[in-house]
């Protein structure tokens, strides 16, 4: 308890910075939402048909996961640049906005349509009867008694607003949401309560402004409702202060990393090492796989750690099976033709599929190979990371084994081990430099048809750096210097429950030992 309690203090350091940028965010959204919201309410509250279409399609996009609606803005503004070029920018910044300003519409949508059409009739019958223009009707009038109402409807859509901010982490926004997903994959609950607490901390914040606001409007304390105004006006040019902040040295380099440790690892390792080379970094985390290699090949990524089995099966669309030194020099070639990115090399160390079972049911069932689990397929639940069930791979795993589960579940990949010695799952597609699998004393399977490809850790450059001849030297001495066995060391100190090492003192663990062998 004592040493969770100290992890407490560095984990709120990355915090001003990501809530100056989770405001920005939820700010642009929110004041989006309402240019949108609030003259199409006047509308609806005059025509019916408006109103109809107006509220299904907000109501509509609630049904949607937030998380699932950031992800499908990513290939549509994807297949916009075409169009419009470098002004649309497919990943970070502007999927985030539009997809939180989408959710932000319904509460503001619905509370000033109800308000508008709350009026007293017999008021309204008054202001036309002194001759009131529509306008006038509206300003004078309608707004001012609609004006509670309304208001409940901002409150309710700034606190979802900045509740949802947080899964932009997932299309390359920082947030908030960075700190979450960290300490979730890494099991550092330090991040995990930091992040937790400031958004709600900053929803709360933001919904006793707005509440003062509406309550001076009501009782005409223009005072108090002009001091809450400035205070978020505050916040705003808070948020916005880091804008104007120029580094110094080299162009900041963006290096990207999916939700899980060894990704944290390396694009610190990676990111450490450029700036003692004089670059400015920023990291983007978090990201799903085809995100990842997407934003790489856009330049919204400039440097990330892929691996060749993602890329062969994901983005290749191929199903063969070929020699590890084929398919690396393959997809070298494919990724320079195709995108312009350079497969500057791999790192030394490979983090494959591997189905893993505990040392009882492996002993007492005599399982040693995915045949053997096939015979027993019936009796087991599988577990597995969320990607693995829609990925190619597990159907090359089903194509060439005749695996039957007795059901399947899937789990964040920190949670899929814990559910393997709980026996929530009885076998699961752990990774294989993963260094819970040794931990776990868990037994990997042998693969006799080798149905799973290589998976090599490769370093992939953006068309931005491919062939800067001095950023390529820089990161260099990376290429083949990481065993498996140095590897799942590095991962295992950042997934152990003592004595548990943040992702940036695990890779800078690794460098010492990188620097030994050198």
């Amino acid at each position: 308890m004592h040493e969770w309690l100290n992890n407490i203090a560095p984990a709120f350091q990355r915090v001003p910075e990501l809530l100056a940028q989770h405001l920005q965010l939820s700010f642009a959204a929110l004041a989006l939402a309402l240019l949108i919201a609030l003259p199409l309410a006047v509308w609806a509250s005059r025509n019916r048909h408006v109103a109809n279409v107006a509220l299904g399609f907000a109501s509509l996009v609630q049904t949607i996961p937030a998380l699932a609606l950031l992800a499908l803005f990513y290939p549509l503004l994807l297949a916009l640049t075409a169009l419009f070029g470098d002004l649309i920018q497919p990943l970070g910044f502007l999927p985030s906005l539009l997809a939180l300003t989408l959710y932000a519409l319904l509460p503001i949508l619905r509370n000033a349509v109800t308000g508008l059409n709350g009026v007293d009739a017999a008021i309204v019958e008054a202001a036309d009867g002194v001759g009131m223009t529509r306008a006038q009707k509206l300003r004078l009038v309608e707004a001012p008694l609609a004006a509670p109402t309304i208001m409940a409807g901002i409150r309710t859509a700034a606190v979802w607003t900045i509740g949802a901010a947080t899964l932009s982490t997932t299309v390359g926004q920082p947030s908030l949401g960075d700190l979450i997903f960290a300490g979730l994959q890494t099991q550092n609950w330090s991040l995990v309560l930091a992040g937790c607490l400031t958004s709600a901390a900053l929803a709360i914040i933001v919904d006793m402004l707005l509440g003062t606001i509406e309550n001076a409007i009501a009782t005409r304390r223009k005072r108090r409702g002009w001091t809450a105004a400035a205070l978020l006006a505050g916040g705003l040019v808070f948020a916005l202060a880091p804008i104007g902040a120029s580094g110094d040295g080299k162009d900041t380099v963006i290096i990207g990393s999916k939700r899980f440790g060894e990704q944290y690892i390396l694009a610190k390792l990676i990111g450490h090492r450029l700036e003692d080379a004089g670059y400015n970094v920023r990291y983007r985390e978090g990201l799903g796989s085809a995100v990842m290699f997407q934003a790489v090949t856009n330049d919204d990524v400039n440097i990330s750690i892929d691996y060749a089995g993602t890329v062969w099966t994901n983005e290749m669309d191929r199903t063969d099976s070929v020699p590890r030194p084929e398919m690396i020099d393959t997809i070298t070639r494919w990724s320079r033709d195709t995108y312009g990115v350079n497969v500057a090399g791999p790192l030394g160390f490979e983090n494959t599929y591997a189905f893993a079972v505990r040392p009882d049911d492996a002993e007492n069932l005599n399982i040693k190979t995915m045949d053997d689990l096939a015979r027993v397929s019936p009796d087991f639940v599988f577990g597995t990371d969320l990607e693995f069930l829609e990925r190619p791979e597990w159907q090359m795993v089903k194509d060439a084994y005749p695996l039957r589960f007795k059901g399947e579940r899937a789990f964040e990949p920190t949670f899929m081990y814990k559910a393997l010695s709980s026996r929530q799952a009885d076998v699961i597609s752990a990774f294989s430099s993963d260094g819970r699998i040794a931990a776990n004393n868990f037994v990997v399977l042998d693969d006799p048809k080798g149905a799973v490809p290589a998976y090599d850790a490769l370093l992939m450059v953006s068309p931005k750096y491919a062939n800067d001849a001095e950023f390529i030297a820089t990161i260099q001495p990376l290429l083949n210097a990481i065993s498996v066995e140095k590897m799942r060391k590095a991962n295992y100190m950042v997934d152990r429950e003592d004595d548990k090492k943040s992702p940036a003192e695990s890779a800078r663990w690794l460098a010492g030992q990188l620097e030994n062998k050198e």
